[in-house]
């Protein structure tokens, strides 16, 4: 929280005040209020903070390795390797990171590296508003190395200047008008969840589950804390939600009205999946521009859903391009929905996971938000007297457009994968309910006995126990390097719950329950095992032809955010004795998707780097064009092929001839997908795949029964 304030938190709100004429809407989690208020007061500290404050020269070897361990928590490309004595830092370091490493390590440095290191992790974190608003940050950071204490401590005062500002910058702007500011759940609970767990099984009838956890005054609680906390930090009751990942179904309707929410927000498969729940055909560009009523009457609750695509393109795409051209991309797609919906008056709900996509950007996402709210402002969009296009808080863009149709039914499920499975379902998951269950069984039998400030006390503890981050680690979903801290602190708040109430917490609550298993390669590539002889017509045409064939995983890679592909459920590649051959299984379900998509197969062997181009727009392409990279770093054409094809597998054979290869070679092998010319997805995520050239002994040395 600390290090995000003085960057994507303070830069959202700066670079919009700079166009006034450009509305847009905040959401804020109350307890992430509550942290920044703690921060700012200074009444609670953190471990990075104290190893930062401590004189270099006082650093025990201790907290000298933990400088080198986590002090280069951050985007490397974009904010540490700009910064020259910072990357010098890291390549000091490499990569390695086991605790004798790290003591090895820690004794290259001098007093004067881990002084630079303790300034450079705070100063990297500050994003261009805080720079442009403190012109001091942008002097030491041109001054780059051999920082004195005095300068350590001059950052670190200004990062607390920052947090401080956060809530008053945005106040400021809500009051004027140009935003709304919306809430979540206070801990950020899984609200369907916390009603009744058995709700999974209305997705996800498969998944084993824990026993019922059933607490739906938890819930309403939880919404009630929200709006009051929000009220009293901003001067305003907030009118709309983000239900926490966007989880929703239909018994929380309710509880949101009765708390004086007015509109929730969630994701587009939710939408989908009600309309098919209802038996009513989804059509994409005519139903998912358009609020919706939702609810009993008297009681209904407006519904937008965000445009998956536009909104997932902010958070993964436009940081790989330049800004300007992810700019326009924004506006060709804007141009594309007001051109295709039929109705006079549509609503388009961007909708991005706030902070975390700008660190990935090079410059924080300045250049182009600036050149995307410019468009705005200059009404580049707008046609007179036809189309006119305002960037809109949600509050003003529902008065604009109001619901007209009542949703035919509420799906449950979350904005990821349109169900809960990332929060229940695996046995590290489910342990975590029940104990949760547990713990919340007694204090319920004994929370009429306590005085009412350790009820109340012990009731907060349950409530950030219910919060969905710690099962969001749990399981294989997602992995970080700080999954035991998050089982910790899970345990902890329980084990807090037992405290309160005068009893000695369970020896449970003492056992781990995320499992610690080693680091695996992110990148799951498996070698093929037999030559083939595949017939190219884009069918599986018997179960033998790809019998054999090599593999790359297609699930996103572990990690923070989470990003729906769904472009190919299956990739194989294999040899014969002259061709290379790949082998797409396309999603059925991004079907719509492939009008604008493209793959490249970029292929390095040793005797050059290659290019494989072609659409997948349906029906699928009849050729491919295969390319050289010169020694001037330009493409040149080798020449088209036609043995692809694409029916209900995409299937594709490159001679390997052309490709100058030999026996023996090591071939690096990289799948990218463009859309519209921009990178949405790359096979594998993160390192190219490395194929062998098989020789004519291949099948006999692998043979086996």
């Amino acid at each position: 929280v600390r290090l995000h304030a003085t960057k994507a938190y303070f830069d959202m709100a700066y670079l919009l005040e700079q166009f006034p004429a450009v509305h847009a809407t905040f959401n804020f989690t109350p307890s992430l209020l509550r942290q920044l208020d703690e921060i700012g007061r200074g009444t609670i500290r953190d471990l990075f903070l104290e190893r930062a404050q401590r004189p270099a020269a006082q650093l025990t070897d201790e907290e000298k390795a933990f400088l080198i361990r986590h002090f280069f928590s951050a985007n490397w490309a974009t904010m540490v390797r700009p910064y020259p004595r910072y990357h010098e830092l890291l390549v000091k370091r490499g990569g390695e990171s086991d605790r004798h490493s790290l003591m090895k390590t820690a004794r290259q440095f001098s007093t004067q590296d881990f002084l630079d290191l303790q300034v450079w992790h705070n100063l990297a974190w500050f994003g261009y508003g805080t720079v442009h608003r403190y012109p001091r940050l942008a002097a030491l950071r041109a001054k780059n190395r051999g920082f004195t204490e005095e300068d350590k401590q001059e950052v670190l005062a200004l990062q607390r200047v920052a947090v401080q500002e956060i809530v008053p910058l945005y106040r400021r702007l809500a009051e004027r008008g140009q935003i709304e500011l919306t809430t979540t759940p206070f801990f950020h609970p899984i609200l369907p969840l916390v009603i009744d767990t058995d709700f999974t099984r209305r997705a996800r009838p498969d998944l084993p589950l824990p026993s019922r956890f059933r607490a739906p005054e938890d819930a309403e609680a939880q919404l009630r804390l929200a709006v009051e906390f929000h009220r009293r930090t901003f001067g305003r009751a907030p009118v709309g939600l983000w239900p926490s990942e966007g989880s929703v179904c239909p018994e929380l309707l309710p509880m949101v009205h009765r708390t004086g929410l007015r509109w929730l927000a969630t994701d587009e498969g939710i939408a989908a999946r009600s309309f098919e729940q209802a038996g009513q055909p989804w059509h994409r560009h005519r139903a998912l521009y358009q609020p919706y009523r939702a609810g009993e009457d008297g009681q209904d609750i407006t519904i937008v859903f965000r445009d998956r695509d536009l909104s997932d393109a902010f958070g993964f795409v436009y940081h790989k391009t330049n800004p300007d051209s992810a700019a326009e991309d924004v506006l060709r797609r804007l141009r594309t929905i007001v051109h295709d919906a039929p109705q006079d008056r549509v609503l388009i709900p961007i909708i991005l996971d706030g902070e975390n996509p700008w660190e990935h950007y090079h410059d924080g996402g300045e250049h182009f938000l600036s050149r995307l709210y410019r468009a705005f402002t200059a009404r580049e969009l707008d046609q007179e007297g036809t189309i006119r296009l305002q960037a809109s808080t949600l509050s003003d863009g529902l008065a604009a457009v109001p619901p007209t149709q009542q949703l035919p039914t509420l799906h449950s499920g979350s904005w990821i994968n349109q169900d809960y499975k990332i929060w229940i379902g695996h046995a590290e998951d489910n342990r975590g309910w029940d104990l949760l269950g547990h713990t919340r069984a007694r204090l319920i039998e004994l929370a009429a006995t306590l005085p009412p400030d350790r009820a109340e006390s012990a009731w907060q503890e349950l409530y950030a126990a219910e919060g969905s981050d710690w099962f969001w680690w749990y399981g294989d979903d997602f992995d970080t390097d700080y999954k035991q801290e998050f089982d910790r602190l899970f345990r902890t708040h329980l084990r807090n719950v037992w405290l309160f109430m005068g009893l000695a917490p369970p020896e449970s609550l003492n056992e781990p329950i995320a499992a610690l298993a080693p680091h695996t390669v992110p990148d799951r590539v498996t070698q093929p095992v037999a030559t083939l002889t595949p017939t190219i017509d884009g069918l599986v045409t018997d179960f033998f032809e790809w019998r054999g064939a090599g593999s790359i995983a297609t699930q996103p890679p572990l990690g923070a955010m989470w990003k729906a592909e769904g472009l190919f459920t299956a990739i194989h590649f294999g040899w014969s004795r002259d061709h290379l051959y790949l082998r797409l299984d396309p999603d059925a379900a991004a079907e719509p998707r492939q009008q604008g998509l493209a793959i490249e197969l970029l292929l390095h062997g040793p005797r050059g780097l290659y290019r494989i181009s072609c659409a997948l727009a349906p029906p699928g392409p009849d050729s491919f064009v295969l390319a050289q990279r010169d020694k001037s770093e330009t493409w040149q054409t080798v020449g088209s092929y036609r043995t692809v094809c694409r029916r209900t597998i995409l299937e594709l054979a490159v001679p390997t001839k052309e490709l100058h290869l030999e026996e023996g070679d090591t071939l690096h092998l990289s799948l990218v997908v463009r859309e519209h010319g921009l990178e949405v997805a790359r096979y594998p995520h993160h390192t190219p795949a490395a194929l062998t050239v098989p020789g004519a002994e291949f099948d006999a040395a692998m043979w086996r029964v």
